[in-house]
């Protein structure tokens, strides 16, 4: 069975994505969302989305990996989680809604500002 150009490019950027989600914790989404708008041409919405349910495995397989290394604070997991839960279901919920400018310049807002906030604190 030979595998497509395409398939390999979705390996490799599904490869750096998980790397750096299970590096950092998260933020493999962050690179999955321009990937899948500039390089396969999907829509800001469906790229979101698309990356929403790929990391959904990627995140689950860090967690039990930092679980059973013992490097998370169990006091913050269930009240995080219950918030995390609700403002996931609302964004979710909203981004059906959103004018896809708006969406991308918020996006990249997030982004610039998670990246100062890295710089300096």
């Amino acid at each position: 069975m030979r595998i497509s150009k395409q398939n390999w490019l979705l390996v490799l950027i599904g490869s750096i994505a998980g790397l750096v989600n299970g590096f950092f914790g998260g933020s493999g989404g962050m690179l999955l969302v321009p990937f899948l708008i500039a390089v396969l041409n999907y829509p800001r919405k469906s790229a979101h989305a698309t990356a929403l349910l790929i990391m959904l495995p990627v995140s689950i397989l860090s967690a039990v990996l930092y679980l059973l290394s013992g490097d998370f604070k169990g006091e913050v997991v269930i009240p995080v989680s219950i918030g995390f839960f609700a403002g996931g279901l609302i964004g979710a919920l909203c981004l059906k809604g959103v004018n896809e400018k708006v969406l991308k310049y918020v996006f990249a807002g997030l982004i610039f500002i998670a990246g100062v906030k890295m710089l300096f604190f």
